[in-house]
């Protein structure tokens, strides 16, 4: 990078205008005050979800667009802040305006980041499902705990989440749970992120205090949508009808209106319980099976392309990251090399660096 301010921030003036031109601010404003006649209009309410999908993209848009002017004004305010130091001799506010310079570098290479996602189901919402692998009660808890990462990561950055099902262990955590991020490109974003995490840490469930390592499996789906057109015969599926539960008994529904559905060819099995009415549970437990069928499609369909490669269908791996507690501190992507000592920062949420090394290694390999 450019070591003098202003030929940096003409560096970043011009990377701006390039994401822009991918981006279309001009076609997003239309976009925009579409969708604001469309709230506007009180039959769109008729329809909950519709209306939940309108809005939620709405926001996303105004967002997007008011992040841009932003970015603008701060570039020229930095510029000006720089001509005002060198003018007065002013190092408070040189120093200053080389904070604010590194705070717009990172903005604006995260939203170049977002101009590399072009794959087919990029755009898409992502539905994360996690379950616990081999380390016993260890494995639950880090289960639970990768869910933790992903729900403070969502929040960190303003993305609202549901949690549509969660599987708790018997002595502590969670044997699986499976919920949605609800935001444009969530799916682009983290899909670098399926995979295998390991955990290497002081088992809180050994009495002589040893080393454990515990693993957990992450699978990131993109949210079907209308146009996917998944079409699962009835009798393809069992359906069972159960009572919701919580951890230690609690959170027990008084009547069977937690939803668990087998599709029979496959051996898929999801479930929902997060809502009081089973027939609202059995809609979003069909939408769940619908992502993992359109999944197994898109892996089915990425296979034949491997063959036709001649790399006989390997994938990138499963194991994707090693969190390391102790001996030592350190959190290591096996793909990337991307790595913090910064391990408390990561378990609560903090993993932009990770998903942006992962986006640009997924660019690089045609993935």
């Amino acid at each position: 990078m450019p070591t003098d301010p202003t030929s940096e921030i003409s560096e970043l003036m011009a990377t701006l205008a390039s994401v822009e031109a991918v981006l279309d601010p001009d076609a997003m404003r239309k976009e925009a005050d579409s969708l604001r006649e469309r709230s506007a209009d009180p039959g769109l309410w008729a329809d909950q979800d519709q209306a939940q999908d309108v809005t939620r993209r709405l926001s996303y848009l105004d967002g997007e667009l008011a992040r841009l002017e932003a970015l603008h004004a701060r570039l020229d305010d930095t510029a000006v802040m720089f001509e005002l130091a060198e003018s007065e001799n002013d190092e408070p506010t040189r120093e200053e305006g080389l904070r604010e310079l590194a705070g717009l570098r990172k903005e604006i290479d995260q939203l170049e980041i977002r101009t590399l996602l072009s794959g087919e189901y990029d755009a898409r919402e992502a539905l994360i499902s996690i379950n616990a692998g081999a380390g016993g009660a260890d494995a639950a808890d880090w289960t639970e705990g990768l869910r933790r990462i992903y729900l403070r990561w969502a929040e960190r950055h303003g993305y609202q989440t549901e949690v549509y099902d969660t599987s708790y262990a018997e002595e502590a955590g969670i044997k699986s749970t499976t919920f949605a991020i609800k935001a444009p490109y969530a799916y682009g974003t983290l899909r670098g992120e399926h995979g295998t995490h390991r955990m290497v840490r002081i088992s809180k469930y050994d009495n002589q205090g040893r080393r454990q390592t515990s693993f957990a499996m992450v699978d990131i789906l993109p949210v079907v949508q209308q146009v996917d057109h998944i079409d699962i015969p009835e009798d393809e599926m069992r359906i069972d009808v159960f009572r919701s539960s919580g951890p230690g008994g609690q959170g027990v529904n008084t009547t069977d209106s937690a939803v668990r559905i087998t599709h029979l060819p496959t051996g898929i099995v999801v479930s929902c319980q997060n809502e009081r009415s089973q027939i609202q549970n059995k809609a979003t437990a069909m939408a769940v099976l619908q992502s993992k069928l359109l999944e197994r499609k898109r892996e089915e369909q990425a296979a034949k392309l491997n063959e036709l490669r001649g790399d006989g269908g390997r994938s990138w791996g499963t194991q994707i990251r090693n969190y390391v507690l102790h001996p030592y501190q350190n959190i290591k992507d096996v793909r990337t090399g991307y790595e913090t000592g910064n391990t408390a920062a990561v378990m609560d949420g903090e993993i932009d660096e990770f998903i942006e090394a992962e986006i640009r290694w997924l660019r690089s390999k045609g993935l």
